[in-house]
């Protein structure tokens, strides 16, 4: 359609991913890749973001929520950390890559350390003027299936380099077999459409190197 660029929002979960939705993410990755060595007039780029403060599915109303209705809080377990933005810093992480991109480029925001789940759940009990463990208590249910405990912005075999913008990381990747890679591609899309749910985990384990599943 003569786009001048394409910006994919991926994720924090599409390294090392340990679940269908991180390694279709990388999939989605790997096809920005791809397009990037078309010829094509547009130019394409993705974002890994973390855990967007305030949005839909955010952790942090849904503890307010919790909090409200006098508890328990449920964290998924104690150790558990997660990488935090803002609205803000995402909108401007989209809207720098659509600038700073070059083609097929992956964008880092420094999120600094990661957060620990418990402690942003008692910091708000204590915020809505409850005490932790007496007034509202912190229930651990355990890691869901493809869970990690720690998210990760790039890989073992991925660099991270500055650019003109000071909180913005460009992720280089190890270079990428790109006929091989759209070739299974069309066998991922095929399984798919007939809905062979072990063949396409099967097909996601061959095309992103480290993705780990049960199934």
């Amino acid at each position: 359609y003569s786009c001048e660029r394409f910006v994919l929002l991926s994720t924090d979960k599409a390294v090392q991913p340990t679940s269908v939705m991180g390694a279709s993410k990388r999939c989605c990755e790997n096809i920005m890749q791809c397009m990037a060595r078309t010829g094509n007039k547009t130019v394409f780029a993705s974002v890994r973001f973390g855990n967007v403060l305030g949005s839909n599915g955010s952790v942090v109303p849904l503890f307010m929520r919790q909090i409200a209705e006098g508890g328990p809080v449920t964290v998924t377990d104690k150790n558990v950390r997660r990488y935090f933005m803002t609205i803000r810093e995402a909108v401007t992480l989209v809207l720098q890559a659509g600038v700073l991109a070059a083609g097929g480029d992956v964008f880092v925001l420094d999120m600094g350390e990661p957060v620990r789940i418990a402690d942003m759940a008692e910091r708000l009990i204590h915020l809505m003027g409850y005490e932790p463990g007496k007034d509202r208590k912190i229930v651990f249910t355990g890691l869901r299936p493809g869970e990690k405990l720690c998210e990760e912005l790039y890989a073992a075999d991925e660099t991270l380099v500055p650019t003109v913008r000071q909180n913005i990381r460009l992720c280089r990747q190890p270079e990428l077999d790109a006929k091989r890679f759209l070739s299974d591609l069309e066998e991922l899309k095929r399984c798919a459409q007939a809905n062979q749910s072990r063949q396409v985990v099967k097909m996601l384990k061959k095309m992103v190197p480290g993705f780990t599943h049960g199934g």
